[in-house]
């Protein structure tokens, strides 16, 4: 299995040297050969080559099986005209890989229930919701500008049948293997797109009669996001507001730190990166929460590798961990023992072996 690296900034180099950890555990464990290559994007790449996004990360990135990500951007380089900023290397690597299908999953996990910042009555059992959201499409990727004359600026939002008709399916073809739910999320009260977007969406869903597919406004989705949760399974929706929905979603779960996330084409190539920011104020510090990323990781063997039983003891080891009362300083509870990053990634990395 061949990996590309991309540490980025901040954090980023933190959490991903413990997720490798855990993919060499596995690796040993079931005797997979694993070749890492490391390559720049972002901030750090930047300040090394001058551009976010360099010739040969990108075709590094291409020659893979899979990407796995920690995390681009800081204050650092806020200043930076906008084609030069970290986050259009993410953007364009996400573009040139035609990374088009962001899975988000908002899993809450047993043993957290506390650190969710909904009341326990309406969290109930847990929760367990997919974000299927549009990546390279939208006002994101529109055109955009700015008219001096009259001060003001203009992002447009264009999507084509195409566009809506591949990540709807992908929708549908995941809601298909859960609860058999879909809730597609629009402004089409509103937006020409959503209209659009909608249609589509009633088109694709008379192929797949097994599935409820319910539509939902984007203002009401986030009320309901909190009000009820567990109406929810899978949703789908556009890029902007999926970037919206799925970081309301993540912190029902109680921390940033936990969530991880797949950015897949129509192949196997996959990029995995955990949903937080690169938190450049405690990189280094051995305080930052590495679980999101070595649940990516988990994914990375579900969509890239399908290897679902790798995936699955990844996280059971994380669940394990947890249920130990091991955490890291963004979810620390009373009476629970905390742990920096590089303990958090080897006590995980040691259940595996242990299994």
């Amino acid at each position: 299995m061949k990996i590309a690296l991309i540490p980025g900034d901040g954090i980023g180099p933190d959490i991903i040297e413990e997720a490798v950890k855990v993919i060499h555990a596995i690796g040993e464990k079931k005797q997979i050969s694993l070749e890492f290559n490391t390559y720049l994007v972002g901030g750090s790449a930047i300040d090394h080559t001058g551009t976010p996004l360099p010739e040969d990360t990108l075709k590094g990135c291409k020659e893979s099986d899979a990407v796995l990500l920690g995390a681009v951007g800081g204050p650092k380089w806020d200043t930076l005209p906008g084609h030069l900023r970290p986050e259009r290397g993410l953007l364009g690597l996400r573009k040139e890989m035609t990374l088009f299908a962001n899975l988000r999953p908002a899993i809450l996990f047993p043993q957290l229930k506390s650190a969710s910042t909904l009341k326990e009555e309406i969290i109930g059992a847990g929760i367990d919701i997919m974000v299927v959201r549009e990546l390279t499409g939208g006002i994101y990727f529109g055109e955009r500008g700015r008219v001096e004359e009259t001060r003001s600026a203009y992002d447009i939002e264009t999507y084509s049948e195409d566009e809506i008709e591949r990540i709807v399916r992908i929708g549908f073809e995941i809601a298909k293997k859960r609860k058999k739910k879909l809730t597609s999320i629009d402004k089409a009260n509103v937006l020409e797109t959503s209209r659009l977007w909608r249609e589509v969406a009633e088109r694709v869903a008379k192929e797949y009669p097994e599935i409820e597919l319910q539509h939902m406004y984007v203002d009401n989705c986030a009320m309901q996001l909190i009000r009820n949760p567990h109406q929810f399974d899978v949703m789908v929706t556009s890029n902007m507001f999926g970037d919206i929905l799925s970081d309301e979603a993540s912190m029902l779960t109680g921390s940033l730190g936990m969530l991880p996330s797949a950015s897949l084409s129509s192949g196997k190539l996959g990029m995995y990166e955990p949903i937080h920011g690169s938190a450049p104020d405690i990189a280094g510090q051995d305080i930052a929460n590495p679980i999101a990323t070595i649940l990516s990781a988990a994914m990375m063997f579900r969509y890239s590798f399908e290897m679902e039983a790798e995936a699955v003891m990844i996280e059971q080891a994380v669940a394990n961990v947890l249920e130990d009362g091991y955490r890291t300083k963004d979810i620390m509870e009373k009476d629970m023992k905390l742990v920096g990053t590089k303990e958090m990634g080897n006590l995980i990395a040691e259940q595996i072996k242990k299994m």
